[in-house]
């Protein structure tokens, strides 16, 4: 039995060639390889020694030898390939531990990375290598994932070294694993060398690797997973690099409502603090002013009701002040203090942290980089027996065309820059209500605009007088406008475009409202 050892990372190697060994089989393996299995002991080959051929041009030619992948590749007990075996004199080897480069991780260390620096970090011997070995299971076992060394060993040990210990099962499951480790590799370099001509390449690649298995999917009843984009162009950030630093395992469910909420907040370039449930902001605050603040006038001043058992995100570092505030606002539902899933932070104060673990045993908090909430990205979505990709949504316009009489006051127009960001994240047709930077109505995801409109107003009451709202998409007839100036808001924000603007114009004077247009559209389905 012979195996050949080839890895990058080198953890647990020296230990898993001392168990081949001590049931007999032969060691080849690579320069630094072979240099970490000899240095704790174990008798192993240098597979040039094998060969017959040294290593050449700097290492990038050492495996790629007709003796390696013959050896890799041959069907035993195929009549043709042993003859051409026993002609050509090819050793067998029945195993083969290989792991690749660190091309990402040297694309992405936050330092300029020259083209020559990243070509000499794609594997080429290692992943024809591995392939090989996958490619021929059947006969040869491939482990590109330390975690595989115990599981291998165990079923050699039980068969007293013999391959064949190693069942059909695993055999599948190793060979998968492996041409998924060169897949995700591939992927990488593929985006790293992808001119820029737009985000939609003929083929598409992504790399994404399993963060943990979450509790449950959408429902109980579905199993759900968490996978990280391994991008060699957008640094790990938002919800792709959290970190839970407290709590239960998360949900599905729980996932997606933590990105929502912080996405929102990382839209604002001023302090904010968003309570989202099912995806959608139920509370918001923005402006001056600490955390604390922002919490209590978002709760009071929204709809604290929905808040119950939401999530809870801010763009600035958690810090005592919320901390305690969190654990002191009483629910409106219950009478007792509000409840929370999860609360996500760029960043934190220790004794904040450790607050709020104390007090609360089940809450989860998420850490998560804020990043560069413009930078340009892709978003990918699946259907039925396909995916859709487009260009994520990432502007949020500051500058409006009036098109009323009226103009908006200072803090009107402040509101409809922050309905204007919020109603962003809310499902279409949205419809937000904002006053003095506080959301303090909204009506989402109904089949038309009016009635999100009548929701808003709604849930907002009293709090609608003077108040500004922004809708995602443009107004097509004036009873949108109607209503909210029936709420006794004061300035309405759309996209424009309709044919029937100069009715919703008209609507506005009438009633002495400011009507505003942005030109853009934010729809959210």
């Amino acid at each position: 039995m012979r195996a050949l050892l080839a890895v990058y990372d080198k953890g647990g190697i020296a230990d898993f060639a001392a168990g081949l060994a001590g049931l007999g089989w032969e060691l080849v393996a690579t320069g630094n390889t072979r240099r970490v299995i000899a240095g704790a002991g174990v008798p192993v080959r240098e597979v040039s020694e094998m060969t017959g051929s040294p290593e050449m041009l700097g290492g990038r030619v050492k495996t790629l030898h007709p003796l390696v992948h013959g050896g890799l590749l041959y069907r035993r007990g195929h009549e043709e390939d042993e003859a051409e075996v026993e002609r050509y004199q090819i050793p067998a080897i029945d195993l083969v531990a290989s792991n690749l480069y660190p091309f990402v991780e040297t694309v992405t260390a936050g330092q300029a990375v020259s083209l020559a620096e990243a070509l000499e970090q794609i594997d080429i011997g290692g992943p024809t290598m591995i392939r090989a070995a996958a490619k021929n299971h059947p006969h040869v076992i491939p482990i590109v994932d330390p975690r595989d060394y115990g599981e291998v060993l165990a079923a050699l040990r039980a068969s007293g070294g013999d391959p064949a210990g190693v069942g059909a099962s695993l055999r599948s499951r190793l060979a998968a694993s492996a041409f998924a480790h060169t897949a995700h590799y591939d992927a990488s370099i593929a985006e790293y060398l992808r001119p820029e001509r737009g985000p939609f390449p003929e083929r598409l690649t992504v790399p994404f690797t399993l963060v943990e298995e979450l509790r449950y999917g959408e429902n109980p009843h579905q199993r759900g997973a968490f996978y990280r984009l391994d991008s060699v162009r957008v640094p790990p950030e938002g919800t792709g690099a959290l970190e839970q630093l407290h709590g239960k395992a998360l949900s599905y469910v729980n996932v997606l409502d933590a990105d929502e909420a912080f996405q929102l907040v990382c839209d604002s370039p001023e302090p904010a603090l968003a309570i989202i449930k099912h995806t959608n902001p139920c509370c918001f605050a923005t402006g001056e002013g600490s955390l604390a603040d922002l919490y209590e006038r978002a709760l009071s001043d929204g709809d604290a009701v929905s808040a119950y058992g939401g999530i809870v995100a801010v763009n600035r570092p958690l810090d005592m002040e919320l901390a305690s505030a969190l654990r002191e606002f009483p629910s409106p539902e219950t009478g007792g203090r509000m409840f929370y899933e999860i609360v996500v932070v760029p960043g934190y104060e220790p004794e904040a942290l450790d607050h709020l673990r104390r007090k609360s045993r089940d809450l989860r908090i998420l850490l998560a980089p804020a990043g560069d909430p413009h930078r340009p990205r892709t978003d990918l979505r699946a259907v039925r027996g396909g995916a859709l990709l487009q260009e994520s949504d990432v502007t949020v316009e500051t500058e409006f065309t009036v098109v009323s009489e009226r103009r908006p006051t200072e803090s009107e127009l402040r509101d409809l820059r922050v309905g204007w960001m919020v109603c962003k994240h809310v499902k279409s047709n949205a419809v937000v209500f904002v006053r003095d930077g506080v959301l303090v109505g909204m009506g989402a995801g109904q089949p038309n605009r009016v009635g999100s409109a009548r929701l808003a107003g709604e849930s907002a009451g009293e709090r609608a007088r003077g108040a500004a709202a922004a809708t995602d998409a443009l107004i097509p007839f004036p009873d949108t406008v109607e209503v909210c100036a029936g709420f006794g808001v004061s300035a309405v924000l759309h996209t424009g475009g309709s044919i029937r603007d100069q009715e919703s114009v008209e609507a506005a004077d009438r009633l002495g409202v400011s009507l505003l247009t942005t030109g853009v559209r934010h729809f959210r389905h």
